[in-house]
């Protein structure tokens, strides 16, 4: 299942400033029946977004107006827990193309990148300034750019850059899966079984 291609964005971002955020509370385990990643946003962190009666929580900042944009800024040790590929599906469903965080749990990491989920990891201090940004200024504008592999907070300038898997890189850059990037790199396959026979 191919992805939309993603090289660089510039977005306004939602703060969720909680540490250990786990699978279940991205996308609890009831809610995990479909097998296609489809409908999985409307139920992102569904016990934080709504109360027992199914009312939005106002508190809780996706219910907040203030806040919006396709960067999700997440406390430390994002994605711990059960390895549920639906968590992934769930923010990318719910319209999010970028987490990013101090520290993600790793099969979170893979998940979101097979799904065309791009987690940015930072230092401690440079997620510190983002909230702050965000929290003082909610239309403060983030850029992502995967190409330079850089993030930078566009009000103050400030920016850090980030690892990525150079394999995972050049699919989210042409928008491959693994098997759009084995059809990518046919001729060159082709080309080496003949050498080898």
């Amino acid at each position: 299942m191919a992805v939309d291609k993603f090289q660089s964005i510039e977005s306004t971002a939602v703060p969720l400033p909680i540490e250990n955020v786990d699978t279940d509370q991205i996308i609890p385990a009831r809610f995990l029946k479909a097998t296609t990643r489809e409908g999985f946003g409307e139920n992102l962190f569904r016990d934080w977004r709504y109360d027992k009666n199914g009312n939005p929580t106002e508190a809780f900042v996706l219910n907040n107006k203030d806040y919006a944009g396709t960067i999700l800024i997440a406390g430390k040790n994002f994605g711990s827990g059960s390895s549920r590929e639906h968590a992934a599906w769930a923010i990318y469903d719910y319209g999010f193309k970028v987490v990013v965080s101090s520290n993600f749990a790793d099969i979170f990491k893979n998940n979101a990148l097979n799904n065309g989920l791009l987690p940015v990891q930072v230092s401690d201090s440079f997620l510190a300034t983002l909230f702050k940004a965000i929290e003082q200024d909610p239309g403060s504008l983030v850029k992502v750019d995967l190409e330079e592999q850089r993030i930078t907070l566009l009000s103050s300038g400030a920016s850090e850059s980030f690892d990525i898997n150079p394999y995972k890189k050049e699919c989210l850059l042409n928008g491959y899966d693994d098997i759009d990037y084995l059809l990518s790199i046919k001729e060159k396959i082709l080309k080496f079984e003949k050498s080898r026979s």
